[in-house]
């Protein structure tokens, strides 16, 4: 075998030889992409300090990232389906590494964000290419097994993001949280020429352009939409953002219906497998990314814990995303994908209700069970899902499948993020004000809104009051216990609000998705009668996408 990886996967007479390694490649891809968002969590106290940034710059500065990343996976998966998947992969680190590079220079919130924007662009052309050459490396007897590997690793990147970043911030400046990921993309980037195969769609035909370019601007305005709107209010900007994606919707549908070779076969949808597990997909990272941004800002700005702590206590997360993996890998294939994915949902309903317990008196003991139960629920549900979601794509549609796999992750964690912060920062403006009472009075106007601004707000004017003669020690003692309590509080509300909103979707998503012997028959129909362009069935003939879906666990 060649030291370069220069046979094409379609050329191979057997299964990839060096397959596993290759799997490490695409683990370590993705790691750096999952990363890119959980350091910040860490991070974003030392620079809101050091660039003054108000709430609306840090909110832009950790969702910059987030709309060129949802926006252009789809698109960029097809591109990579067409010309190389592999060569998706090395440019889009090439280009998050030269993002990286930038975010750790630069010294103005505008670059900042710029620099995440940057970041965001190579992460849409990684995340499709990992999942796209995963699933054409490996035979599809050991494909849910590599998937669950690939689910692990943004479990493992929830708590390694913070923990790195936590140790780089003991001693070195916020920037060095963006130089993280630069040498494991040149480890990746190089790896990747010697490990991965190349690999690329055949017979695909001309690209669906205009069907690229519809969802860019629906998938585009319905992100920034969401950031904006439920944290700045539903001004001209959100509501046009919200309209523009509802218009773009109905005219991608419309248009993908017509096209003889769309860029995604919109009648998949109308199969319950599959668009069961996309809504599971979305409703789960919807409740678990909110749950988790909070409790973060809590262990930090409550509770006191420094970056390094913070990532430490984040560790039992990670490791319950691997028990979960591993289990489903034994459970799936006797219980079914559909029980496996409903258990997982409604495990992390219940580690997100149980935060409504969180009071000014909690310690991190209050936090650990929701956080077992949180990376438990990841590791069970996650995998199933995408693996049926990538089951109903042929061959030449890996990169579409894994982009729209991928946007519906985003857009679950996108919405988790924006629609419960905005919960608790509305809670926590309306609590403030009662928990200070009287001290509130007695502070300077402007104080007190910068105060109502963020907790992390908070804090910081209650150093400047113990600085200053007319203020003293008493006041930033009231001030930031008040602070303390409204936060508090607003989590517990915010967590009741997310228990409920994961709850509906458990109900929906359990309505939703077949049982072994309807998703049999559906198929058998399907299989008989399939019409021109629609998906071609994951299994053998005659079986139901979610038994192929289970079929492929060892």
């Amino acid at each position: 075998m060649p030291l370069l990886a220069t046979t094409p996967v379609d050329r191979m007479k057997g299964p990839y030889p060096r397959r596993w390694w290759a799997l490490l490649v695409l683990c370590l891809s993705l790691l750096i992409v999952v990363m890119a968002n959980t350091s910040l969590i860490v991070a974003a106290p030392d620079m809101t300090k050091d660039l003054g940034l108000d709430s609306s710059q840090l909110q832009w500065v950790i969702d910059g990232y987030t709309v060129p990343y949802a926006a252009l996976m789809l698109i960029l998966g097809a591109v990579g389906d067409k010309y190389s998947r592999r060569g998706g992969l090395l440019a889009g680190l090439a280009v998050f590494a030269g993002g990286s590079v930038m975010g750790s220079l630069v010294d103005s919130p505008e670059l900042v964000i710029a620099a995440r924007a940057v970041m965001g662009v190579g992460a849409a052309l990684i995340m499709p290419a990992t999942l796209s050459l995963l699933v054409a490396s490996f035979p599809r007897a050991e494909r849910a097994r590599a998937i669950t590997a690939w689910t692990a690793t943004s479990g493992l990147a929830i708590a390694v993001g913070p923990l790195v970043a936590g140790w780089l911030l003991e001693s070195h400046a916020w920037g060095s949280t963006f130089l993280i990921n630069v040498p494991v993309a040149v480890v990746a980037f190089v790896a990747a020429l010697f490990l991965v195969p190349p690999s690329k769609a055949m017979g695909m035909g001309r690209l669906d352009l205009v069907g690229g370019l519809l969802s860019i601007v629906t998938v585009g305005s319905l992100v920034y939409a969401i950031i904006e709107g439920p944290h700045f209010g539903w001004g001209a900007g959100p509501v046009a953002g919200a309209v523009v994606a509802g218009i773009g919707l109905v005219l991608f549908v419309l248009w993908e219906l017509r096209h003889p070779h769309p860029i995604v076969n919109v009648r998949m949808f109308a199969q319950r497998s599959f668009s069961g597990s996309m809504l599971a997909v979305l409703m789960f990272f919807l409740g678990t990314f909110g749950a988790i941004y909070y409790a973060t800002q809590h262990l930090q700005f409550v509770l006191g814990y420094g970056p390094l702590e913070t990532g430490v206590r984040l560790l039992p997360l990670a490791g319950a995303v691997f028990v979960g993996a591993a289990l489903t890998g034994l459970l799936t294939p006797r219980l079914g994908m559909k029980s496996m994915v409903t258990a997982g949902m409604a495990l992390g309903t219940v580690g997100v209700l149980l935060l409504v317990r969180i009071d000014e008196g909690s310690g991190y003991g209050d936090f650990l069970v929701p956080f077992l139960l949180l990376g438990f629920a990841i590791g069970l549900s996650v995998s199933p899902c995408t693996d049926t979601i990538m089951g109903h794509f042929p061959e030449r549609e890996l990169g579409v499948g894994g982009g729209l796999n991928d946007t519906a992750l985003e857009l679950g964690g996108s919405l988790g993020i924006a629609v419960l912060g905005s919960v608790l920062a509305t809670g926590y403006r309306d609590n403030l004000g009662g928990a200070l009472g009287d001290a509130g009075r007695r502070l300077p106007p402007e104080a007190v809104e910068t105060a109502k601004d963020s907790v992390g707000g908070a804090l910081a004017v209650a150093e400047k009051i113990a600085a200053t003669p007319q203020g003293g020690a008493e006041a930033a003692r009231q001030l930031a216990g008040a602070a303390h309590r409204a936060f508090a509080d607003s989590v517990a509300h915010t967590s009741l609000v997310g228990g409920i909103v994961m709850g509906v979707g458990t109900v929906l998503v359990l309505l939703i998705l077949p049982g072994r012997r309807r998703a049999r028959g559906a198929a058998d129909g399907l299989d008989s009668s399939r019409p021109a362009g629609g998906f071609e069935d994951p299994g053998a003939r005659g079986s139901s996408p979610e038994d192929a879906a289970v079929s492929r666990v060892p």
